[in-house]
C-alpha cells in the first residue's frame, strides 16, 4: 500500500457527483469507491470516477467477494476486479469478514461467519487466493452482527489476528461496527482494539448507527454518534500515525459540505491526541 501523507477520505457516492465535476475545492484527501459500482462497466459512473481519479487517490471497497464462502471465490468476481485496479491503480483493496453467496445466490448482506478453526481455514485459503490473484495485500474489514454463532471458539478480534498472522493480510478497522457490537453483545470494545495488531491496521472506517431501541444497527445514515468519536479518540493510542481515516454515509446522504464536516471532526481527534501525546511527551523528559 502507498504512503499517504493526508489521509482524511469520505465514500464517493452518486449523489455528489455533479458536485465534484465542478472541481471545488474540498476538505477531503481521497475517495473510497464500492468496488461492485464500477466493475464490468463503462458508463458514466466510470466516466465520472476516472475525472475523480485525476485529483484524488481512492481505494475500492468491496461488499461481494463472499471471503467465508466455503466454495471459494468467484474467480469472474476476481476477473472483474483486477481489470478495475488496473484502470484505477487504488492504493488499498478490501473487502469484509463475512459471507454472501450460497448456491450460486448472491444475498445483498454481510452475513457474519462463525469464529472458529474451520472458518479459519476456509477464509484464511480464500484470502491467499485472492492475494496470489491480484499480486498485492487485501484489507479485511470487521463487520457489525446481530447473532453469534454456538459454534464459535475465538473471539472475532482473536480471529482477525490470526488471519493477518496467516496470510499477511491487512484490516480495515471500522469503529462503529466495533462499537455496535459492543453494545449488542456486551463487551469491551477498547479490548478488542487492543487484540488487534497494530501494524496490520491499514484504514479506519467512522460511520453513524441507528438505535433501534433494544439494539443498535449499522445504517449508515447518520453522523457519527458522539459514543463512537469517543472510541475513536480512545482508539488512537492503538492504531498506526497516518493511517487512511474515511466517514461512511450511505443512506439519506446529505449534501458534501456535511461529509467534509464529518471528516473534519476526524481530523480536529486527531490534532487533538497528537497535542496530547507531544505535551506527555515534553512532560517526560522534565
Amino acid at each position: 500500500m502507498e504512503n499517504l501523507t493526508s489521509v482524511y477520505g469520505v465514500g464517493l457516492r452518486r449523489d455528489h457527483y455533479p458536485y465534484l465535476l465542478e472541481k471545488p475545492d474540498t476538505d477531503i484527501d481521497w475517495f473510497e469507491v464500492i468496488s461492485e459500482n464500477y466493475m464490468n462497466t463503462e458508463g458514466r459512473p466510470m466516466s465520472v470516477l476516472e475525472t475523480i481519479r485525476k485529483d484524488y487517490p481512492i481505494t475500492c471497497h468491496g461488499v461481494g467477494m463472499s471471503l467465508g464462502s466455503a466454495k471459494g471465490i468467484d474467480p469472474n468476481y476476481l476477473k472483474d476486479l483486477k481489470r478495475l485496479i488496473e484502470k484505477v491503480e487504488p492504493f488499498l483493496v478490501s473487502d469484509h469478514l463475512s459471507w454472501n453467496e450460497q448456491n450460486g445466490i448472491r444475498m445483498h448482506e454481510l452475513i457474519p461467519i462463525p469464529y472458529n478453526e474451520e472458518s479459519f481455514e476456509i477464509i484464511s485459503n480464500n484470502i491467499d487466493f485472492v492475494q496470489n490473484e491480484l499480486q498485492r495485500q487485501i484489507a479485511v474489514e470487521n463487520i457489525s452482527a446481530y447473532f453469534n454463532y454456538t459454534s464459535s471458539s475465538l473471539s472475532e478480534s482473536e480471529f482477525l489476528s490470526l488471519l493477518t498472522q496467516k496470510t499477511g493480510c491487512l484490516l480495515l478497522l471500522d469503529i462503529n461496527n466495533i462499537y455496535v457490537n459492543a453494545k449488542n453483545f456486551q463487551f469491551n470494545p477498547i479490548d478488542f482494539i487492543k487484540n488487534i495488531p497494530k501494524k496490520s491496521i491499514a484504514q479506519i472506517h467512522l460511520a453513524g448507527f441507528t438505535d433501534m431501541g433494544n439494539f443498535l444497527f449499522d445504517t449508515h445514515s447518520e453522523p457519527v454518534h458522539q459514543e463512537v468519536w469517543n472510541l475513536f479518540e480512545t482508539s488512537l493510542d492503538y492504531i498506526p500515525e497516518n493511517v487512511p481515516i474515511m466517514i461512511e454515509w450511505d443512506e439519506d446522504v446529505p449534501e458534501f459540505q456535511r461529509l467534509e464536516e464529518e471528516i473534519n471532526k476526524a481530523r480536529n481527534i486527531v490534532k487533538r491526541g497528537n497535542k496530547n501525546e507531544a505535551r506527555k511527551t515534553s512532560e517526560s523528559l522534565l
